[in-house]
Parts: C-alpha cells; structure tokens; sequence
C-alpha cells in the first residue's frame, strides 16, 4: 500500500497500538507546507553536521572496524568512498552527524531528532525506489514519533542519567523505516517491541565518542526493528505502555497522554532548532553572550576576577566540567566555552579542538567560572558576568540565543553551515549540488540520491 496514500482507520485502545495507527494512517497530505520544509531544514543540517564529522579520527575507527564485519551492500556512507549494508550504513551516518555535537535539537526534550531517523532513512532509500514525498513523510513522522516518547518521560529520564537521543531515537527511526516500507500497524507495533528491547545510552558517555555510539545504535537498531517486523518478528502487545514496557522502566511518572493528544496537529519538528556552534545546546546563550563581551574587547584575560553564568539549571547540570582535556569533552565544558570565546571572539570547531582546549592560557580562567541556577531562566537564555580586579563588572544578557526558537537560523545560514563544514571535513562533496537536491525534494522521485551526492569522493572504505 502506498504509504502516501494510506486508507485511514478506526483507531485502537491501547497506547503501542494506538501510536503505530497514527503513523499507518497518516498520509503526505496530512504534512502542513511548514513541517516539510522544516523536515527539509533538518536534513540540510544532518548532512553539514555528518560532512564535517565524516574525517573525525574516531569516525575512521568506527568506519574501518564496521567496514570488516559489513556485506558489500548499496548504501553509501557520507563523505566517504564505497558502499556498505544498510545496517553499517546507517551507524555510521548517526554517528558522524552526531560526533562534533552541531547536530539539531528538539528543545521541549533536548533530544537530537534527526541523526537517528534520517540516517536510517536513507540506507533504505539506496535500496529500494522511494520519492522525495515517501522520505519526508516517514521522517517527519518518525521524529514525531520520538520526540512524543521522549516528551512523556521529560525532563526526569535524562536527570536519571539515560541519553535521549539514543533510547528514544531508536523508536523514531523504527517507525520512520516502517512507514517507509509500508508496514501495518501490528507490524509497527511489533517494531516497537523490537526497538524496545534494544533501547540504550547514557549521559556518563558525553564528551566521549561512546555517546555517538548510541546514536548510531539508535538508527542501526530501529532499521532493524522495521525490517524484523516487515518479516513477521513480533514482539509484545504492549511495548510502550505496559507493566514493564519502555515508558515505565525509563520514566518515573510518564505523561502518556503527549503520546497521542493532538496528533496532526502539533508537530515536533516545529519545535526543532539548529546549532550555530558545535557545542552542547545549553551553552549557546552563554557562547553569544561571551562573543558580545569580547567584541572590541579593552581588557586582557589576566584581569578576570571571576565569571558568573546565570542561566538554568540543566546548563550547570550539563556542563560543570573544568579541566577536560580533549576537544571532544570541551563541547559540553562551559569553563572552556566561556574561556575560548572570551580569549579568541570565536566559536567554532578549531576552537573545540584538542589544541585549544590545551591551551594553558584558556585553562587558567576555568576555576574563575561559576554557575548561578535559575530556573526562571528558558534553557535557550544566560547571562554571563565578568567581574575584574580594578574594574567595574561587565554583563551580558541573551534572552533568546541564536539558534532558539526565538532566533532561529534562516535557510541561508544552514545552507552557508553546510558549504563550511562540507570543506572543514575535507571529503571533496560539492555542497551546491547536495543543497539542491535536499531543497527539490519534495518533488524528486529518487530519493536515494542525496545520500550519493552526500558520498563523493572520500577514499575512506576498502574491503577484502
């Protein structure tokens, strides 16, 4: 049955079976003109976040250990050379979108939606003819699908210390696959069982490659989830809601009612942002606040007394980290963020480096921060305060930060973030071509090809 079309339904009593209705029912008319071009903002940004990681030193680990153990298969890898199976494929694109942390943001969970379901999606678009319509509806609907679960277990599943993106990323990319290969609802409840089972991550693996690791685990595991279903692997009745099932053994108090009140109405992807600095969200008002500080700047480093964040209390929560020591730890340490973007008027991946986050300049301000809670303060707000030894202290406020909800980033700026990151990962892809054809999606009827226009010319996969 044509997922574009599908004949809806009466709906069913339980939860699990409730939820993989809505996804079976639903049909391209049913996405407003604004959730697919947001759908297709997301993917312009999942693909300047996966070509700048594409290079990174622990996506060739990854690649060349994966790459040992993967059949010869269709799917292609971005930034990279060769093809793999799609179940390698798609580890490794959510991984490298992933890895630098310039990857999106849903800003109700703090889940990173899209990693996990478009790069699922598309290692079964290199399979099998899928139109530009098909992908940009499953995946629209497997971030709904996602954040919805994520939104019933928020905000007490990640203070327990579980990685959002990958324990509830895996469910978004099962039923973002489903509805790609057209399964039926008990077929998609069976995916859900099969995603539920493989549901894993943890906050103790941030700043490490391990934290991608379950991203890609999300996409990996979701593609199969779908793919065991669409041949019959069943799984329980009640994977979501039951005594057992995911959203009781994860959350404390689950909201369930956010699962299915107002579907089609509310869409998740309205409420997703983009990063204009490849850090922790939490730290992007507090990265514009210090690039404003130190515009035009009178005063030196040595003079620094102390530094006050003011902000809420997840940005203490998430990034009290003084003394990291690689650059992969220092995009979720606000002692070195605040020190580098004071000391440089700059925020970018050379300043998240291993190089600079071992500058013993940068490292001599990381005991001079300290966090102030405030839970009146939006995540996406901050206010940094320098006080010095002879002179009067200096403040600044940001309400909304670049990226947010508030302020959020234009099709130019995403499109400009794709062309420079697409050049810092150095895989020689063109990125004019691959903007292009993310933009004519919605009338491509091979959606395949973007993933191969993502793919050019990186000689980084050998088998034998």
């Amino acid at each position: 049955m044509d997922p574009l079309t599908t004949v809806k339904k009466p709906m069913s009593s339980t939860l699990s079976l409730q939820l993989a209705e809505f996804i079976e029912r639903s049909c391209w008319a049913d996405l407003p003109t604004a959730v697919r071009h947001e759908a297709q903002r997301a993917l312009i940004n999942y693909f300047a976040a996966a070509l700048a990681g594409c290079s990174d030193p622990d996506m060739a680990t990854a690649t060349r250990l994966i790459s040992r153990f993967s059949a010869l298969g269709p799917a292609h890898v971005v930034g990279r050379e060769g093809t793999l199976d799609m179940l390698g494929a798609a580890s490794l694109n959510a991984m490298s979108a992933n890895v630098f942390d310039y990857d999106d943001t849903h800003m109700p969970t703090i889940l990173h939606p899209t990693a996990p379901v478009a790069a699922a999606l598309f290692a079964v678009a290199e399979t099998r003819k899928v139109s530009g319509p098909q992908l940009l509806l499953a995946f629209a609907l497997g971030v709904e699908a996602e954040c919805r679960l994520a939104m019933a277990i928020s905000p007490e599943h990640y203070r327990r210390g579980w990685h959002i993106t990958a324990t509830c990323g895996v469910f978004g990319a099962a039923m973002a696959v489903g509805k790609l290969l057209g399964l039926t609802a008990t077929q998609l409840r069976w995916a859900l069982g099969n995603a539920s089972a493989q549901a894993s991550g943890l906050v103790e693996t941030l700043g490490t490659a391990a934290k991608s690791m379950g991203v890609g685990n999300a996409a990996r595991n979701g593609l199969l989830s779908a793919l065991l279903a669409q041949d019959g692997f069943a799984g329980p009745d009640q994977p979501l809601e039951g005594e057992h099932g995911f959203l009781r053994v994860f959350g404390e108090q689950p909201r369930v009612d956010t699962i299915c009140a107002g579907w089609g109405e509310h869409w998740a992807l309205m409420a997703n942002t983009y990063k204009p600095w490849p850090c922790g969200v939490v730290l992007n008002p507090v990265i514009e606040a210090c690039l404003a500080l130190a515009h035009g700047r009178t005063w030196s480093l040595d003079d620094i007394a102390r530094i006050e964040l003011t902000g809420h209390p997840l940005l203490r929560q998430r990034t009290d980290r003084p003394g990291v020591r690689e650059g992969r730890q220092s995009q979720v340490s606000a002692q070195h963020a605040v020190a580098v973007a004071l000391a440089t008027g700059k925020a970018g991946l050379a300043e998240f480096s291993d190089a600079a986050v071992n500058d013993a300049r940068l490292r001599a301000l990381h005991e001079r921060v300290h966090f102030i809670d405030d839970d009146r303060y939006r995540v996406e707000a901050a206010q940094v305060q320098i006080h010095f030894h002879h002179r009067e202290p200096l403040t600044h406020r940001v309400e909304a930060s670049l990226g947010s909800l508030g302020a959020p980033l234009s099709d130019r700026f995403l499109e400009d973030k794709l062309r420079e990151l697409a050049a810092l990962g150095g895989s020689g892809c063109l990125p004019d071509p691959l903007i292009d054809a993310v933009w004519a999606l919605e009338h491509s009827s091979d959606a395949g090809a973007v993933m191969r226009l993502a793919s050019h010319s990186f000689a980084g996969i050998h088998h034998g």
